[in-house]
């Protein structure tokens, strides 16, 4: 077992990483706990055993069930049971539990304790961790959430051999990313340690930036697009899938910007390969409706905002020519989809 620390200053964690880490539950939960709710996915099939009573919540599988409505209809179940202020609440499942499970947390009772189980590798690398909750809108990904650190994050890699491929390769989109934000050679490390690796360089960045006011919007490389992609394609591609196309866009961007060299593109493009992850647009998305909704993404505070690599590392882009956009969206289309 490897334990990484997020040392915030006001709520620091622990997240354990390993093999079965999923039994150390009980030992995790915050002190003074009575009971536990246990929010999960009826296909995820995890059963838990916190220490103490507890009822088990599903919410409807599907990113579609990441909506205000779900939030809703948990804490409508959380209240009819009688949870309270000393309770607690353990999200079992991939992101779409742990950020939906997270903001229902955050806002029963203006806020109780929750403790992430992470079963996929997109949540355990990336989405389990930071305390960033939050569901959609038909508008766009994640426009309604909050920051509400978890008590604690266990990430059991010996539930990645269960995931079924597709769901295992989109995390592989999440892992790739972090190659470009100090993980070097990640796919040379075991699978523990890899995710470990992941994990720290994740939780050294939410130290530093806990709301996001700066360098955390750097975790987001390769989500500018990533997130336009799976509304206008109506999530035909996965998230971590959305985000390796994203990847190769990013740096196709900051090549035409002179931010980084031919070699530094190929490199992106190396990765994303060696995870066996697409790297062309779906056929069919336009231009414009993709520059649409990559203007209502959450980082666009003053105009289209992109992360992008560069000289000094990855970070935020303001007043980005459209003609470059538009230039890289082009280089990611497939021969047959290019106008």
């Amino acid at each position: 077992m490897i334990t990484i620390p997020v040392a915030l200053s006001d709520n620091p964690y622990d997240v354990l990483v390993g093999n079965g880490v999923r039994h150390e539950l009980a030992r995790v939960i915050p002190a003074g706990v009575k009971r536990v709710a246990v929010v999960t996915q009826a296909g995820i099939g995890i059963s838990v055993d916190p220490g103490r009573e507890h009822r088990v919540f599903e919410m409807p599988d599907g990113e579609t069930a990441k909506t205000m409505s779900t939030v809703e209809s948990l804490c409508s179940e959380f209240s009819r049971w009688g949870l309270t202020r000393s309770d607690c609440v353990v999200a079992v499942g991939g992101g779409i539990v742990t950020d939906t499970a997270g903001f229902a947390a955050a806002v029963y009772h203006r806020g109780i304790p929750v403790v992430h189980v992470s079963t996929t590798l997109l949540g355990q690398i990336d989405a389990a961790i930071g305390g960033k909750t939050g569901v959609n809108l038909p508008e766009g990904k994640n426009l309604v959430g909050a920051f509400w650190q978890p008590a604690a994050v266990l990430c059991d890699t010996g539930l990645l051999s269960t995931l079924p491929p597709r769901e295992y390769r989109s995390g592989l989109g999440e892992l790739a990313k972090y190659h470009f934000l100090g993980g070097g050679d990640l796919d040379a490390l075991p699978l523990d340690e890899r995710v470990a690796a992941c994990v720290a360089i994740k939780a050294e960045v939410v130290v530093d930036d806990e709301r996001e006011g700066g360098r955390r919007a750097t975790l987001n490389y390769g989500h500018t697009l990533a997130h336009a992609i799976e509304i206008a394609g109506d999530h035909d591609l996965r998230h971590g899938e959305a985000v390796a196309v994203g990847l190769i866009f990013a740096a196709e961007l900051a090549y035409r910007l002179g931010r980084i060299s031919e070699a530094r593109v190929a490199e992106h493009r190396r990765v994303v390969a060696a995870y066996d992850l697409p790297s062309t647009l779906p056929l069919g998305l336009r231009s414009d409706e993709l520059i649409a909704l990559m203007g209502r993404d959450k980082k666009a505070l003053d105009g289209l905002t992109f992360v992008l690599d560069g000289p000094e590392g990855v970070e935020s882009i303001t007043g980005v020519p459209l003609e470059h956009i538009e230039a890289a969206i082009d280089a990611i289309r497939s021969e047959g989809d290019r106008s």
